[in-house]
């Protein structure tokens, strides 16, 4: 409500309410406590809680009150309710989820580690592997030594060999030819499986046979997830292999494949976009009906205009979806104008973006460019921001619809033994009894088109999810 409103950053609290709908001096949210494994940030039972008390029940009502008020003052307050549920809806979920644990085989893990990284260290360094690795680095390099985790040293040993980098990020690596590229990247991704999901990682966050992540529902000003410490979002496809259903139990795991091109055929309202949204490959539909079959380039216009990527191979792809599917790229078209001058966009239901930095005024049309320089930095900034937004009204109706799918998904499911045990962006994992995996994932197949139905009513465009069930996430498709 307070984004909707324009107040992106103002304090959000029930006390922060409270005062604003009665006058009084508003304080500052309480600040947020830093990430800590499961237990670690659990006091007793009966200690007093911390912090001022709040402002009491009939505050709580009074708020409640106004914000049903100024929800149903908004452009759409259908939409909006359903926002609001599915937000709730989340929040219960991710307690929940991190209450139920995503189910983590210790040993398997270990196992997994020893194969990657080999013993670790006795007196707390890097594992065998790592040490190896960047013993092998500094001799490419011609060196006695070097820190291979270490950027400003790697830029260092390159620089000295004649060749200048920006960063060492893997993708710049990639285009370089020398003997320590391939050292460097596989240390790398060893060091970030050691550092991010390694034995401490293990000791900290896994118990009792499972991982206890902390979710935080609309993390992420599109409304996606995140997560308060843990990584559980960027867990390594090899490392996967650690979670494994109880004995008698199974995984069902579903992946909305296509979600954000789909999204933007349902909400642009193009119904040449929208009855290409029907079928079972949405860029395969797209090749056929515009592209002479070309699939690749079908998906490359599609991506570009989600995404801003407006240049270089993209142009000719990006002509032929202009031609064909008006309406679908009008509309994210207009949603990066708005954001390049300065204004903000909503998401179908209606998450309003956050606010610029670009030191104009909303709606100011001609700042980012009256007499300006076109590749100044306040060019450059304007075309970011206009990125941004583009992306935006896609990525947050996106996440509206995984958030509707989950709060339709739990309903489905309650009762039964099943139970949800982990979810990013578009994907969910239900775990549940062996004999029960064909009902969820029929209910799994209902909530998605559940989800579908409350966004965007009687809608050509369909959601499919990618529906596997599993013992190990893994081998989930």
């Amino acid at each position: 409500l307070l984004g909707h409103a324009g107040r992106w950053g103002e304090p959000r609290s029930l006390a922060a309410a409270w005062a604003l709908l009665t006058g009084a001096p508003v304080p500052p949210d309480p600040t947020p406590r830093p990430p800590e494994p499961p237990g670690h940030g659990q006091g007793a039972l009966f200690d007093a809680p911390s912090g001022p008390p709040g402002p009491g029940i009939e505050a709580l009502a009074r708020v409640y009150a106004d914000q049903l008020a100024r929800i149903a003052a908004t452009e759409h307050p259908g939409r909006f309710r359903l926002l609001v549920a599915a937000e709730s809806a989340g929040a219960l979920i991710a307690a929940e989820m991190g209450a139920a644990g995503l189910p983590w085989r210790a040993e398997v893990h270990d196992e997994l580690l020893a194969e990657l990284l080999g013993e670790a260290s006795p007196v707390g360094g890097p594992p065998r592997r790592l040490a190896e690795l960047a013993a092998r680095i500094a001799a490419a390099f011609g060196v006695r030594q070097l820190h291979a985790d270490s950027p400003a040293e790697l830029l260092k040993a390159f620089a000295r060999v004649g060749v200048e980098l920006p960063n060492t990020r893997a993708w710049v690596l990639r285009g370089v030819e020398h003997p320590a590229v391939p050292l460097v990247l596989e240390y790398k991704e060893l060091y970030r499986i050691w550092t991010a999901h390694g034995w401490a990682w293990r000791d900290a966050w896994v118990s009792g046979g499972r991982f206890h992540a902390e979710y935080v529902p609309g993390g992420v000003v599109s409304g996606r997830w995140a997560t308060r410490g843990g990584g559980a979002l960027q867990i390594p496809k090899v490392i996967r292999r650690a979670v494994v259903a109880d004995p008698g139990w199974t995984f069902v795991v579903a992946d909305a494949g296509q979600l954000e091109p789909r999204v933007l055929a349902a909400v642009s309202g193009d119904a040449r976009l929208a009855a290409a949204g029907g079928a079972g490959d949405l860029y395969a539909a797209l090749a056929r009906d515009a592209f002479a079959g070309d699939r690749a380039r079908a998906k490359v216009a599609l991506l570009g205009a989600m995404y801003g990527q407006t240049g270089g191979s993209a142009v000719p792809a990006l002509a032929v979806l202009k031609r064909n599917y008006p309406t679908a790229f009008g509309y994210v078209e207009a949603a990066a104008r708005t954001g390049e001058a300065g204004g903000l966009v909503r998401s179908w239901l209606g998450r309003t973006c956050p606010p610029g930095s670009l030191g104009f005024a909303d709606g100011d049309e001609a700042a980012p460019d009256a007499g300006a320089d076109p590749q100044g930095p306040r060019a450059r900034a304007a075309r970011s921001r206009g990125r941004f937004t583009r992306n935006f009204v896609i990525q947050a109706t996106a996440a509206e619809w995984a958030s509707t799918l989950l709060a339709t998904l739990r309903t489905a499911l309650a009762g039964t033994d099943a139970e949800l045990v982990f979810f990013q962006h578009d994907e969910v994992i239900v775990h549940c009894p062996t004999g029960q995996a064909d009902a969820v994932a029929e209910a799994v197949t209902a909530a998605g088109a559940r989800a579908a139905a409350l966004l965007f009513g009687d809608t050509p465009v369909r959601f499919p999810l990618d529906l596997s069930v599993v013992d190990c996430y893994a081998d989930a498709a």
